[in-house]
């Protein structure tokens, strides 16, 4: 197969401006340096959410480490992909995950022409089963973390775990949604919030539970908030937005002190899987706003097995051993 080389990689301009390292056999080797900056440059220039964008920066070193030293040609993203496939220290979703970073990549070099072809042609992802790999947290996890909450005191970061718990557990939020809320997104007195789902450009109404009404009048009287951002950093950004890291530390502390091992997604397939035992799947799909049923079918799927483990195991009850 005939190699396509690391000049066509960059430009001339950039080779007059020093971008590569040395030429060996006519080919010009650009440094990981080089390579980790023009990746930087393309995703920049991706219509992508910022989330998206930082994972893609992150997860594109494991690529350019990988064909550094080697010969880039036609094949180098199979290699990748067969790379990665007998790593034994990753789930299937994360190496997925840097497949599709090294794949935006190679494409958006073929697109530039600063690639001859596309070499992630026919190379597909990893299967994966559509099973959560992570569990909910379980009624008696959430009656637990209700009377923690419960017990705390009125202060300004008490108020807002609390408003966070009621966003999470009862309105089924997903931390991006949490964290872009403004108070504009508010009419507490209608009992409604606007949300920016993930992977929307526009706001979707969403019904307040009265529970979360009240924390979150609670939250804003005692902090003093009065338009922009809802949720506040209370440290040294002091009224600047809220990010995902600080949600996740403070919650894991508090499961940490519940000896609860579950993460803040919990709160999600909680809700999800709680309205699945009172109502159909389209029901559930409208308010937890999934845009298809296929994710709705697999969290219905792991109730109804849940519900029926038992009677299949009773069928084997005169089976013993012990």
């Amino acid at each position: 197969m005939k190699a396509l080389g690391y000049a066509k990689i960059f430009t001339q301009e950039e080779r007059k401006e020093g971008v590569f390292l040395e030429a060996q056999e006519n080919k010009i080797i650009p440094t990981l340096k080089d390579l980790r900056e023009k990746a930087n440059q393309i995703f920049s220039f991706l219509d992508i959410s910022f989330s998206t964008r930082k994972d893609y920066t992150y997860r594109i070193s494991l690529f350019l480490n990988f064909i550094q030293g080697r010969s880039f040609n036609n094949n180098s993203f199979l290699e990748f992909k067969r790379y990665l496939q007998e790593r034994d220290d990753m789930r299937v979703a994360t190496k997925n995950k840097y497949l599709a970073s090294a794949r935006v990549f190679l494409k958006e070099l073929a697109r530039n022409q600063a690639i001859p072809v596309d070499i992630t042609l026919n190379v597909k992802s990893f299967k994966q089963g559509k099973k959560h790999k992570k569990e909910g947290l379980t009624e008696d996890e959430i009656n637990k973390l209700t009377e923690r909450i419960k017990s705390l005191s009125d202060t300004p970061k008490n108020t807002r775990l609390k408003a966070l718990f009621c966003l999470f557990a009862l309105q089924g939020l997903r931390q991006i949604e949490v964290v872009r809320l403004n108070v504009e997104d508010l009419d507490l007195a209608g009992g409604l919030a606007y949300i920016q789902g993930k992977g929307r450009d526009d706001k979707e109404l969403i019904y307040l539970n009265p529970e979360t009404i009240k924390a979150l009048k609670k939250y804003i009287k005692i902090c003093n908030i009065g338009s922009g951002s809802l949720l506040k950093s209370l440290g040294n950004r002091k009224n600047g937005r809220l990010n995902s890291i600080t949600i996740k530390r403070e919650f894991k502390a508090l499961f940490s002190e519940l000896r609860i091992n579950k993460t803040v997604h919990g709160f999600r397939h909680y809700f999800i899987t709680h309205l699945l035992g009172e109502f159909d799947v389209g029901t559930v799909r409208k308010f937890s706003r999934h845009k298809s049923l296929d994710m709705l079918i697999v969290y219905d799927d792991e109730v109804n097995l849940a519900e029926k483990k038992d009677k299949v195991f009773s069928c084997f009850s005169q089976v013993k051993v012990a």
